[in-house]
């Protein structure tokens, strides 16, 4: 048995149903009901649109009572609804963005002109910052007060940095060794050349002094250089 045909009568009575399946419309967005695909063609609107001469027009809800927004914001109007945004930090209430379309200046502006514009503190002639040692810095809508260089916040007050404590150094703490045998030297001659003008005098005492520090000089030139002969030997065997 071969496969079922459709009656020839059928059809162009199919092919004109698929037609008309390619053709089934929807509605424009704004349209809940209407009679064709066109914006003119609407019969009921969906929320937030109204029915003016078959066509679907946005109703601003910021007009009317339904745009109701919270204090310090203002209603922005979309296609088929609304949205409350926030006023701009300068105003207080606000009929739309920036600081042109404030109801009030907020506390740190103030109206110059049309717009609600930043207050300087910092260069008013009364001194924001009431400490010497502070340094006012503008900022939007306020001022801030910073310690001065070197100083820092304590207690509510700018206070001198402490400087780390530097220990002082003696006068003879950063000599080397042999600066001090040297020293050592300088000084046991200065007395021996004091003594030996004494000596000169003929004054006893004096000489007996000098002579006595002359041989404990040589005595210990002696021992120094027979030590470090000494050594020397020991060292070269």
């Amino acid at each position: 048995m071969g496969e079922r045909m459709l009656p020839r009568n059928l059809l162009p009575a199919a092919w004109l149903c698929g037609l008309l399946a390619v053709h089934v419309h929807s509605c424009p967005d704004a349209c809940s009901k209407c009679s064709g695909p066109e914006t003119d063609q609407c019969e009921e609107c969906r929320a937030g649109w109204t029915l003016h001469n078959y066509t679907c027009v946005d109703i601003d809800e910021c007009g009317t009572e339904l745009g109701i927004c919270p204090t310090n914001s203002y209603c922005f109007n979309t296609d088929g609804s609304f949205e409350c945004k926030d006023c701009d930090r300068a105003c207080v209430g606000c009929m739309g963005s920036g600081p042109a379309r404030c109801r009030k200046c907020a506390s740190g502006y103030t109206l110059t002109g049309s717009k609600c514009l930043d207050i300087d503190e910092c260069s008013d002639r009364v001194l924001a910052c009431h400490g010497l040692d502070e340094i006012c810095t503008n900022t939007e809508g306020s001022f801030r007060c910073d310690c001065a260089e070197g100083f820092l916040r304590k207690n509510g007050v700018c206070v001198k940095k402490r400087q780390p404590r530097v220990q002082e150094k003696g006068l003879f703490e950063d000599i080397q060794d042999d600066e001090v045998e040297v020293l050592q030297q300088m000084l046991f001659g200065v007395v021996l050349c004091a003594l030996a003008t004494l000596a000169a005098k003929g004054d006893l005492v004096y000489t007996s002094i000098f002579m006595g520090a002359v041989a404990a000089m040589a005595g210990y030139w002696l021992s120094d250089r027979g030590d470090r002969l000494l050594h020397s030997l020991l060292k070269g065997r």
